[in-house]
């Protein structure tokens, strides 16, 4: 699973903004694995993991873990292996802080009628063949079984957003993301989808 989050980071390219899988694969997926592992779900094929979703089912409760018990050991982390001196991630921080100071990062808060959140990624090979489809039919059901009322999540395409429209989702919020363009050439879209359970 922490192999998969990597390979699809930053669309598919995260060798581009950042070298150091461990910290990549521990910012994107320790709250989940570590905190609330009951929402955690993947999907195998001949007994290797080529997909999984994993949720938050109170976001609010996710930010004050992330913060208070995650992020300081990725910081420590990070010193450790000497990423702060890495070319490639110090240029990806300092966009990224150019992207917050322009606004955007910021967003309507949607946890009040959208309190859930889900993260999903599935392997190259894996795509197009109903394996997103289930993990996300899964996920709603457990979600729904636990008092869940809503879910919400940001995305990076236009085809992650085509694909949650088809399995029920809307989009709540557009905005873009500036900080891709260094690497990419351009500018990405990203939308914040949700739906009601």
């Amino acid at each position: 699973m922490r192999a998969i989050s990597c390979e699809t980071a930053f669309l598919g390219k995260h060798e581009l903004f950042f070298d150091d899988d461990e910290i990549l694969a521990d910012a994107l997926t320790q709250y989940y694995t570590d905190y609330e592992p009951t929402s955690c779900f993947v999907a195998e094929s001949e007994s290797a993991v080529v997909g999984y979703i994993i949720g938050a089912k109170d976001v609010t409760r996710m930010a004050t873990i992330f913060w208070r018990d995650i992020f300081n050991g990725l910081l420590i982390k990070a010193w450790q292996h000497k990423v702060f001196f890495q070319r490639k991630a110090s240029s990806f921080f300092l966009h990224i802080a150019v992207s917050a100071l322009r606004g955007e990062f910021i967003s309507p808060h949607f946890a009040r009628q959208y309190p859930a959140a889900l993260h999903i990624n599935i392997r190259q090979g894996f795509r197009g063949q109903g394996v997103g489809t289930r993990l996300i039919a899964r996920y709603v059901s457990y979600a729904r079984e636990t008092g869940v009322k809503g879910i919400h999540f940001g995305v990076f395409s236009h085809g992650a957003r085509e694909f949650f429209e088809k399995t029920g989702f809307k989009v709540l919020f557009k905005g873009n993301r500036s900080f891709f363009r260094y690497r990419l050439g351009e500018d990405v879209p990203f939308f914040v989808l949700g739906k009601i359970l």
